[in-house]
């Protein structure tokens, strides 16, 4: 029977970091951390590179996937040092940051989901996706309205309250371009997350988003 990559206890371990988000307690349970946490999550992002490659050959699934588990608090009034979740993100490459078309697996204690998409784009690449949803609004129909998509998947984010500039108030998707993110997610159980199949069933999702992501990156001029 094949090993698990993630288990009760990594959810587990996040949860005590929570409560004790300091840098004597980290220290002292660091080796716990790369026991339960970060190497599963590296062996799941060597495992889960087979089947990227099935889903597209232009996204990437390296060590760089998983995200830090130390925060930048320079500008934050938080000033715990670490995160309390793991994030692991599949971005594309041609990409130069985490704000580029990618695909994302968020653990964390009460919130474990999968995304696809784009987060937080800068102003010219929200710009590109809305101008291309108002060219190919059937594509975009296509893309997020499918029956088989909206059963897997939910739009989220950050979204304005007014139209955005320059952009016609009454168009049909005026809701959707409102959306300040591009992202689809889904929430997940602890069992998903501890599935010895766990590479095979996240790609299976995935591929469930393929139109929407075939859409982003084209609206944003890469391949996919």
């Amino acid at each position: 029977m094949a090993d698990r990559y993630f288990t009760l206890d990594t959810v587990s371990f996040m949860a005590e970091l929570a409560e004790h988000n300091n840098r004597e307690w980290f220290s002292a349970n660091k080796t716990r951390y790369e026991d339960l946490v970060k190497d599963p999550a590296l062996r799941f992002i060597e495992a889960f590179a087979v089947e990227l490659k099935n889903i597209s050959p232009h996204f990437m699934a390296t060590p760089r996937s998983l995200f830090r588990i130390y925060r930048d608090a320079r500008f934050s009034r938080d000033k715990s040092p670490y995160k309390t979740w793991t994030g692991i993100q599949f971005r594309h490459d041609a990409s130069k940051d985490v704000h580029a078309p990618g695909y994302y697996l968020h653990i964390e204690p009460g919130s474990i989901f999968v995304a696809l998409g784009v987060w937080h784009p800068d102003p010219a690449s929200l710009r590109a996706i809305r101008e291309h949803i108002v060219a190919d609004p059937r594509s975009w129909k296509k893309a997020s309205q499918n029956k088989k998509f909206a059963d897997a998947f939910k739009l989220s984010g950050d979204r304005l309250k007014r139209p955005p500039k320059g952009f016609e108030p009454n168009h049909e998707l005026i809701e959707e371009l409102k959306w300040k993110d591009y992202i689809a997610a889904k929430d997940v159980s602890q069992s998903f997350l501890t599935d010895t199949a766990l590479p095979q069933e996240l790609a299976r999702i995935f591929k469930t988003g393929t139109p929407l992501m075939k859409f982003l990156c084209s609206a944003l001029a890469v391949p996919f």
